[in-house]
């Protein structure tokens, strides 16, 4: 989207650059990505930059005056609410496709919006991963942090939001069965990075309303839950047997708190009005007239794509019976704005990271998540044999 900038990189390009950056990765972390990293970070400048940051804020405003104590009684069964107090959202996550407008320049579209966190950690990794090697890589008038970040200050306001008070041994990341997560090289750097334990959540002991994990022998009580898990992984799976659930009443404090995936989400979105948003309804809402193809069916609900119709038709629609848990939303037209040193160019989506500042009280931008595509769906549990694709950073213009 600079094209200066991009030839310069994709002339530049080497083989053995992207070689030494996946062996960087193993060597830090312990292990290969389980997803595809692309061969390219993408640089944008100031001006879809300003879009993507207006519109952002735009969509902040807006959820800020919805009744979100009513969202969460629509959607979430009052046996499922958490019991915990509900305190601010700790993260959030606002991706946009990015897409042709009627003039024929670049426009960001909202996709999905979902407060929880994403890869914080592995993140900030990837961009000074790339930084440190890909010698030509134009380290001048760029960065992927946001707010006026640098390393330093992001990762003492990312640990500070995690940690808490407490000290890394009573601190965990929880995920169901992490090691078999795509996501899991962001749990190593988290670990890394912060000390704390990563634990399967059918490996936490409850003892009324203490909750431990174990460790080396030793039973360590948890004061604090960096919470990874997503409770519709667990309703998939058969034969999960936990001492504790995320709505049971205990003494912990969540880092987020697990209502906030289904209150702040894709469910909001025919809520919300903005240039940069595509029109969407509840599917139990819909016009008489609507036009199924030019529409993209979505469960509210779920995660990395799962669930996703790129062709509803009248017949699919009439055979889902939960027609409340999904929406569809108006098709955008992504464009292949990435030039690649390959026959075919790449398409992107953006994802604009927030955390919660305490002292500003409010959510605050901090980094990028990017990801590239060639094909119909921009997601890397999606992916074809294609080169310069899949997970990505964003370098933005200053």
């Amino acid at each position: 989207m600079i094209p200066k900038i991009r030839e310069q990189f994709n002339s530049g390009f080497r083989q053995e650059y992207y070689d030494n950056l996946q062996n960087y990765i193993v060597e830090e972390l312990g292990e290969k990505c389980a997803f595809r990293i692309s061969e390219t970070p993408v640089f944008i400048d100031k001006a879809l930059k300003a879009k993507v940051m207006e519109a952002s804020k735009s969509i902040l405003d807006q959820i800020w005056k919805l009744d979100l104590e009513a969202i969460r009684d629509k959607f979430i069964p009052e046996h499922l609410q958490s019991t915990s107090p509900l305190a601010k959202p700790h993260f959030l996550a606002i991706d946009f496709g990015l897409c042709e407008d009627d003039e024929g320049g670049i426009s960001p579209q909202l996709i999905e919006l979902q407060a929880f966190p994403s890869l914080m950690y592995y993140q900030s990794f990837l961009g000074k991963a790339f930084l440190k090697n890909y010698p030509n890589l134009n380290k001048e008038g760029f960065h992927y942090f946001l707010g006026g970040l640098n390393e330093k200050t992001y990762n003492e306001k990312v640990k500070a939001l995690i940690m808490g008070k407490e000290r890394p041994e009573n601190v965990i990341l929880m995920e169901l069965f992490p090691e078999q997560q795509k996501t899991r090289i962001d749990f190593w750097a988290t670990k890394k990075e912060l000390g704390i334990d990563v634990v399967c959540i059918t490996k936490i002991i409850k003892e009324g309303r203490k909750l431990f994990y174990e460790k080396e022998g030793v039973k360590i009580p948890i004061h604090r839950i960096y919470n990874r898990v997503i409770y519709d992984d667990m309703q998939r799976l058969e034969g999960i047997n936990t001492q504790f659930n995320l709505f049971d009443e205990v003494d912990v404090e969540w880092v987020t708190h697990p209502d906030w995936f289904y209150m702040i989400s894709k469910c909001i979105i025919p809520l919300l009005k903005h240039p940069y948003i595509p029109q969407s309804y509840y599917l139990n809402d819909i016009p008489s007239d609507v036009d199924f193809s030019r529409f993209v069916l979505k469960p509210l609900f779920s995660f990395a794509g799962k669930g996703i119709d790129l062709n509803p038709s009248h017949k699919s629609i009439e055979e889902i019976a939960d027609k409340e848990n999904y929406l569809l939303q108006s098709k955008v037209n992504y464009v292949p704005c990435i030039k690649t040193n390959t026959d075919k160019n790449s398409k992107v989506e953006l994802r604009i990271l927030y955390i919660w500042d305490p002292e500003e009280d409010k959510l605050k931008p901090v980094i990028n998540l990017t990801r590239m595509g060639k094909g119909g769906l921009i997601n890397v549990s999606h992916l074809t044999g294609d080169t310069w694709i899949g997970s990505s950073i964003s370098f933005f213009e200053d």
